[in-house]
């Protein structure tokens, strides 16, 4: 079966080592800092075979010239963006085969964080269920801020990843479960999973643990930056905006706006 095995880095960053039970390969993905990756991989006995890349924030691709001076492997990353060492450009519905750790990735663009970013998305096959690393555009419970797209490429974005199957795993790149539940809780206060889910994420983190990843269908009841269709954030949206939302890029509009305002 694929395994998915995680490297923290710098304060709250997931870097994420994909392989197979059966052999030592692994694909990195997003490697934003070298020295903890080259840590795993001897203490783990590890093979790296490919680096894959989201965006070009220096949080996720800080670490790989040294780590190919350690590890000379293909680098894979959005063909829109100026990414170190890149050397197999990616776009929309390409498809990247790993056959070293069983894997055949589809390439999603999701600009909105980034103009040029994307996501990797293993289906389901005989060899494990379906994975999905999103990079900065889908967090547990939330969604990355609009650095250089607008809220209409973000919400079409998610709206992609959205009508993936409830069973995907989300392995987004960072540990913001708990803070964005905490926005997702005001924000529709009356939605009792959110508030179990805080809970249990808040239990969860005082004993250190972490709380990525999270099956995607528990994001579509919890996440607010995917529920623009549910009347109670609607109608909550609107008393922020002050004003009728009439489309569900006004309402992931709003509450983005909303998001940002408080953090």
């Amino acid at each position: 079966m694929r395994t998915v095995q995680a490297v923290p880095a710098f304060d709250d960053n997931y870097i994420w080592l994909f392989g197979h039970e059966q052999g030592p390969e692994v694909a990195i993905v997003d490697p934003g800092d070298a020295r903890p990756v080259l840590a795993a991989i001897e203490a783990r006995g590890l093979r790296p075979v490919a680096i894959l890349v989201t965006h070009h924030h220096p949080d996720h691709t800080g670490g790989i010239e040294e780590i190919l001076a350690h590890h000379p492997v293909p680098v894979y990353g959005p063909a829109h963006e100026d990414i170190p060492h890149r050397e197999h450009p990616l776009a929309d519905d390409d498809h990247l085969p790993l056959p070293a750790i069983g894997a055949a990735l589809q390439v999603l663009e999701v600009p909105g964080h980034t103009r040029g970013h994307i996501a990797y998305y293993q289906p389901p096959d005989p060899a494990g269920g379906a994975v999905l690393f999103p990079g900065d555009t889908l967090f547990t419970a939330g969604c990355g801020r609009l650095f250089e797209g607008t809220p209409a490429q973000m919400q079409h974005a998610l709206d992609r990843l959205r009508a993936l199957p409830d069973d995907t795993l989300v392995y987004c790149a960072h540990e913001y479960t708990e803070a964005n539940l905490v926005f997702a809780h005001i924000a529709e206060p009356e939605n009792d999973a959110i508030a179990q889910r805080l809970q249990a994420v808040r239990a969860a983190r005082r004993e250190g643990q972490a709380t990525v990843p999270a099956p995607l269908g528990l994001e579509k009841a919890t996440n607010p930056f995917l529920r623009w269709d549910a009347p109670n954030l609607l109608r909550h949206a609107e008393l922020f905006a002050g004003r009728p939302l009439k489309t569900a890029v006004e309402v992931f509009a709003a509450v983005r706006h909303w998001k940002d305002t408080l953090d």
